[in-house]
């Protein structure tokens, strides 16, 4: 079974079995220039062909930490998707000619393929959030999409897994064999915690939301869809959680503007490493 299609975001140049589509060059890192559908096409066709990968949900935040440690950026070059989570990187990949290239926001994504798990019956294992929010996220969705499987929850510590937390987590996963595993964390935790399981644990996809799963519970709010649209949502967020998040968003989007600014005009060059399995000159080099 499959996700069912949805037209209105389709696009003709790409098939099911697609899982290169060309990506956007934001400072380096290649962000696919995909939309909500394409991703759910590309989600359903790695499922489907047993196919193992990760997701990077990847905003200007996750744009910035490529640029300071070389490890993470290498992460994100060998996802399986790293889709536009923020306006911004949207609006670089349509100046650089990807007109069709839409946000593909974390919480939407889950929602999405959620919804249509329901028909496909692919099963949902929860990684992340504080104590109770996991277990809290899957009532949450059970409610809202009945029928849909969410098989299992787990809470990490915020530290790396001792060897015993480890081999438990590895056993409850190997139980219930999950179509998708979500992972809940902060970037770039969460990314690195799925380039290290993915092939360690027996599930077809990891995908990485972040804040999705407090926005789903209630433990943030959701922006306006004007706000999103607009690429103030990092504003919305702030005003949420102040102490936490001001010197990120000073530090990082400050950075972002300059970098972006010799990039786009030329002073800089960018070169997007390969993603692994692709073919090459299929991107923007810039």
């Amino acid at each position: 079974m499959s996700f069912a299609k949805v037209s209105e975001f389709q696009s003709p140049s790409l098939t099911a079995q697609s899982f290169n589509p060309p990506r956007a060059n934001v400072l380096g890192v290649g962000v696919h220039a995909i939309n909500l559908g394409q991703a759910l096409e590309i989600l359903d066709a790695s499922i489907t062909s047993g196919r193992k990968g990760y997701v990077c949900v990847t905003g200007v935040h996750g744009v910035m930490e490529a640029q300071r440690d070389p490890e993470f950026r290498n992460i994100l070059d060998q996802a399986l998707l790293v889709t536009p989570d923020g306006m911004p990187t949207v609006w670089v990949g349509r100046l650089q000619g990807h007109e069709r290239m839409q946000r593909v926001f974390g919480p939407d994504l889950m929602l999405e393929v959620c919804r249509r798990s329901v028909n496909s019956g692919y099963t949902h294992f929860l990684c992340g959030g504080k104590p109770g929010v996991a277990e809290q996220l899957r009532a949450m969705l059970r409610e809202r999409f009945p029928g849909l499987r969410v098989v299992g929850t787990y809470t990490p510590p915020f530290r790396a897994l001792s060897a015993e937390e480890e081999c438990d987590l590895i056993a409850a996963i190997s139980e219930v064999r999950p179509s998708i595993i979500w992972v809940g964390m902060s970037t770039p935790r969460q990314e690195s915690f799925m380039s290290s399981y993915i092939q360690r644990l027996e599930t077809k996809l990891m995908i990485g939301v972040g804040a999705a799963f407090d926005m789903h519970t209630g433990r943030i709010k959701d922006a306006p869809q004007w706000i999103k649209q607009s690429g103030l949502q990092w504003l919305h967020r702030l005003s949420q959680e102040p102490s936490r998040l001001w010197k990120r968003y000073l530090m990082n989007n400050s950075g972002f503007i300059m970098k972006l600014g010799f990039q786009m005009c030329g002073a800089r060059r960018y070169k997007l490493a390969p993603p692994s399995g692709s073919e090459p000159g299929r991107d923007h080099m810039n």
